[in-house]
């Protein structure tokens, strides 16, 4: 049985409670008061809701630590140096907002520019996945492991699919490549619209992989730390510890890591 620290519980703690008028949303979708921000990407009460227990609760934890938040920004904490909170309280708002059952909280520590904390909850299945740096990662009590398969045919991934309307042609039909490619070569891919569940999914085994450009922090903070604790590569395209400042992702168990990136790769030399 995983024994949880101090941290992880204040972080269970905060997601617990905001799930719960989470839940009631998602139970009355039809009636939520939703707004536009971009092509794509809405805000909701459920996100504002979710955003303010969460950062009452950390606030009340840890009153000098400063936080990155979807919503609110970065706001600076009372010592410069603590640690930062990294929030993203709905992350699959567009799923959550058409009534698809697949979203999650994710809830990072970033301490002198290293996560070291992270919690991704499911509340639909009452999943906490959480991660500790050096203390392993863990779904709910059971230890996490990345899968172990060492083939690409064998292996399922997950990816997110760009938004045309976000402007960016060339970057839809770069990805449009890259799914023709890694279709080819493994047991399929899947798209199922939640960053940081596709990285919980990478560390439980669940998915072999997942690769996807142009993220938040909030995005993939927790899921990062996830996926290494339970044994896995995480880096950026170029094959860097840069995920994080890049927002370019590709995250896969040690056998099948090289070769993802190699075929991700390939197809931006096809393009030259």
């Amino acid at each position: 049985m995983a024994t949880r620290s101090a941290l992880i519980n204040v972080m269970h703690k905060a997601a617990t409670a905001a799930s719960r008028g989470m839940l009631r949303d998602f139970g009355e979708v039809e009636n939520l008061q939703v707004s536009r921000k971009g092509p794509a990407d809405f805000v909701s009460r459920a996100d504002t809701n979710a955003e303010r227990v969460i950062k009452s609760e950390l606030q009340k934890a840890r009153p000098d630590w400063g936080f990155v938040m979807e919503e609110s920004g970065h706001v600076d904490g009372a010592d410069p140096d603590a640690p930062v909170w990294i929030v993203d309280p709905l992350d699959g708002t567009t799923n959550f907002l058409h009534g698809i059952p697949h979203f999650a909280i994710s809830i990072a520590v970033k301490d002198k520019g290293k996560i070291t904390a992270a919690l991704v909850f499911d509340p639909v299945r009452h999943e906490y996945f959480f991660a500790e740096a050096g203390q392993g990662a863990f779904v709910n009590d059971r230890r996490l492991r990345v899968s172990g398969r060492r083939h690409m045919a064998d292996s399922l991934f997950a990816t997110g699919i760009p938004f045309l309307g976000h402007g960016d042609a060339a970057g839809h039909a770069q990805f449009g490549k890259e799914l023709q490619k890694i279709m080819a070569v493994s047991a399929g891919v899947r798209r199922f619209g939640s960053a940081a569940l596709d990285l919980a999914y990478v560390a439980a085994g669940r998915y072999d992989g997942f690769w996807e450009r142009g993220l938040n922090s909030w995005d993939i903070a927790a899921g990062i730390l996830l996926v290494r604790e339970a044994g896995g590569f995480v880096s950026d395209f170029a094959s860097r510890d840069r995920a994080l400042d890049s927002g370019d992702v590709v995250a896969a168990n040690p056998s099948i890591h090289a070769e993802l990136l190699k075929c991700l790769n390939a197809t931006s030399a096809d393009k030259a």
